[in-house]
Formats: structure tokens, C-alpha cells, sequence
């Protein structure tokens, strides 16, 4: 049997039909929702933005500076729909589900990001995802100027930001343990913010003790890529402690294969080593 990943329907769906192009955020993080939601219907979330996006558009219209456009998705977004972060139980699994973000206008800072991206790509104003440490944070970049680079906190109303300021709340998130780097605030791609939407869900499934929903989350990274040696570690785990030792063993070898100079490359051995012995005495 094959270790391969084998993700629910509606994500493998959303991400095998832009095989070969770009992957199409909303559409990619809406599907992770509708595994979970197996009746939900996507285009009345997709409605929704648009009704959105068209009130956005009416108040950003003549509007040219990005200051200027910002504070005005701002105004609809926080202040007329009250859209805000989710700071009274953050690890609640709703908030990394897209339609519940959407119906319960509040979230945690990727997914508030992940609508905001959209809305603003509606009206035409063109914005990515940084995942810095600790917080996500949308950018409008400042073309050759990157001292010119806006980023926008849509877990705190929006709050529109400079390099320092970034820094200034990296520094208050991780208690003074983390620097800001340049690499931090960096854009990252659609796949790259997917993937760290779904560890999330598998980290909260996991302190949970759901161990086979944390699965399902770990494989459908692996769909995304494949070969990410910490994630085939990860799914090694899961399935050991779901008590599939063949298929950990597995996972096992095949983490060895892609990272053989990791850190606890011989640890793993170790413990294939083990698992090989206990078979050959159940045997």
C-alpha cells in the first residue's frame, strides 16, 4: 500500500485542476473548508466576495494612492461588516475554515488575510502574503522601492504598517526571542500560504489528540509538495500514533531518503530499526 498522500475530494480537486498554472487562493482554501463541511456550496461563499468587492469598488473609485485604497477596504471590511480577529479562543478550528470566517466575521491572521488578498484583487488592487513568524501579514509592494512596501494587519482592523512596525510586533509576539529578518516580510506564494493554512489545522487536530484528522491535513501538504522532508517526517508520526506501523515505517524510509543530513536522521533510523525488529517478532 502506498504512502502516497490521498487527500478528500475537494481540496485534491481545487489543487489538481491548476496543475501547470497558478493556484487560485480563495477557490484552493474555500475547498479545504468543504472537506470539512461536506454540503457546503462554494459559490455562495464566492457570491459573498463579490457582493463585497463591489461595495469596495464603489468606495475606492477615484481613489490613487495605495494609502488611500487601503483605508477604504479598511472601512468596509472592519468597521461597516466588523470583520476582526478572533482573540477570545484563536485555536478554535472555525477559525481556519473559510466559510466560517466568512459567516462569523472573525478569524485568525491568515485566513482574515486570505479574504483580504481576494477582495482587494477584485477591486483591482494588487496585494500578497507574508508569512512572517508568529503572524501573518498582507503587503503592497512599493515596486523598486521596498522602503515604500505597505503592510496591513487584517488581524488588527487593517492596521497599516512600515518595516519598523513589523519588527516592533514581531519582536512583542515571540517575547523578544525572535529578530526581524528581511526574509521575514518577503512575499510567499499562494501554495506556501495553503500549506501553512492546513499545519495549522493539523496542529490544532493534533493538541486535540485527532490524530486522524491531523492526517488528512499532513497529507494534503504532500499533495501540495510532495517532497517536504518535515511533513513526510510528520505523517510518520501520525500514523504511528494511529497504531499503521507498515505505513509509518514507510513514511519513515522515505524521510531518511529525502533528508538524510537532518538532525534527527539517526534517531529515525533508530526507530525504524525498532519497528523492524517488532515486526519480525509479531511475525
Amino acid at each position: 500500500m502506498s504512502c502516497e498522500p490521498t487527500p478528500p475530494s475537494n481540496f485534491s480537486r481545487a489543487i489538481l485542476e491548476t496543475a501547470g498554472s497558478s493556484i487560485d487562493l480563495f477557490k484552493a482554501a474555500l475547498a479545504i473548508a468543504a472537506d470539512q463541511y461536506p454540503n457546503l456550496d462554494e459559490s455562495k461563499y464566492d457570491r459573498q466576495i463579490d457582493s463585497i468587492s463591489a461595495h469596495v469598488k464603489s468606495r475606492i473609485d477615484g481613489l490613487t494612492s495605495p494609502e488611500a485604497r487601503l483605508t477604504a477596504i479598511n472601512s468596509v471590511l472592519f468597521e461597516e461588516l466588523r470583520f476582526a480577529g478572533n482573540t477570545r479562543n484563536y485555536f478554535d478550528p472555525r477559525n481556519s475554515y473559510l466559510n466560517e470566517v466568512i459567516d462569523r466575521r472573525t478569524g485568525i491572521p491568515i485566513t482574515l488575510s486570505v479574504i483580504y488578498i481576494e477582495i482587494a484583487k477584485r477591486v483591482g488592487v494588487s496585494l500578497e502574503g507574508v508569512g512572517m513568524p508568529f503572524h501573518f501579514l498582507v503587503k503592497h509592494s512599493g515596486e523598486a522601492d521596498i522602503f515604500a512596501d505597505i503592510f496591513i494587519d487584517p488581524f488588527n482592523a487593517g492596521k497599516l504598517m512600515d518595516r519598523s512596525d513589523c519588527a516592533a510586533l514581531l519582536d512583542k509576539l515571540s517575547g523578544g526571542s525572535v529578530s526581524l529578518l528581511p526574509e521575514h516580510l518577503e512575499a510567499v506564494s499562494p501554495a506556501q500560504i495553503l500549506i501553512r493554512m492546513l499545519a495549522n489545522l493539523a496542529g490544532i487536530y493534533i493538541r486535540q489528540s485527532d490524530f486522524d484528522k491531523a492526517l488528512r491535513f499532513v497529507d494534503n501538504i504532500l499533495l501540495i509538495d510532495p517532497i517536504c522532508a518535515p511533513y513526510v517526517r510528520d505523517k510518520a508520526l501520525l500514523l504511528g500514533a494511529l497504531g499503521r506501523w507498515k505505513l509509518a515505517a514507510t513514511a519513515y524510509e522515505r524521510y531518511v531518503r529525502l533528508a538524510p543530513g537532518a538532525a534527527d536522521a539517526e534517531t529515525v533510523k533508530d526507530r525504524l530499526a525498532e519497528m523492524r525488529r517488532d515486526r519480525a517478532r509479531l511475525n
